[in-house]
């Protein structure tokens, strides 16, 4: 199983329609609206917006729900930078230090390097994917019973030696 230029460069063709990017476009100012609103995260909103995605194209409809999830994500840190409440539990972090350059006067650009920073790593992070997916599905396809078990022990074994003292409240979270 190869990597193939091809199937990269019709994906491409395919998501860079002008009818693709409006609906992109429209999904990433949904979400951002949705990411605004403490409590409503992206799952929730694309659960939401899901009858929307019925008339169109099925590419189109994908499309916009990963702009929906994108843009929730993006939205969540704009409360936690201006009112210090974050929209998502992601943004938390953001909410620590945004929070201080806003009442430093500098709320504008804790937005412009959320947005920025947003971004880049979006971008960097599907670059990554393309490119490592093949690998991974490989990977993943020679992951039989064995490896399942020696992955379930591994997990077990790790709540039950960071649980502590408190033996009995690791054994029931992993339940």
């Amino acid at each position: 199983m190869g990597f193939s230029f091809d199937y990269l460069l019709q994906g491409f063709a395919t998501a860079l329609t002008f009818q693709n990017l409006f609906w992109a476009l429209v999904g990433c100012f949904i979400g951002t609206l949705v990411g605004v609103l403490p409590g409503i995260g992206p799952v929730s909103g694309i659960a939401i917006l899901l009858p929307l995605t019925t008339v169109l194209p099925p590419t189109s409809a994908i499309i916009m729900m990963a702009a929906i999830y994108y843009g929730a994500m993006y939205g969540g840190s704009t409360t936690a930078i201006v009112v210090n409440i974050p929209g998502e539990a992601s943004s938390v972090p953001t909410a620590m230090d945004g929070y201080e350059m806003a009442k430093q006067g500098k709320a504008g650009p804790a937005l412009a390097i959320s947005a920025i920073s947003s971004f880049v790593a979006g971008t960097l992070s599907v670059i990554a994917l393309t490119f490592f997916a093949p690998m991974l599905a490989e990977f993943a396809v020679v992951f039989g019973p064995p490896e399942y078990f020696a992955l379930m022990f591994m997990g077990l074994s790790l709540v039950i030696s960071l649980s502590g003292r408190a033996l009995l409240k690791g054994v029931i979270s992993m339940a």
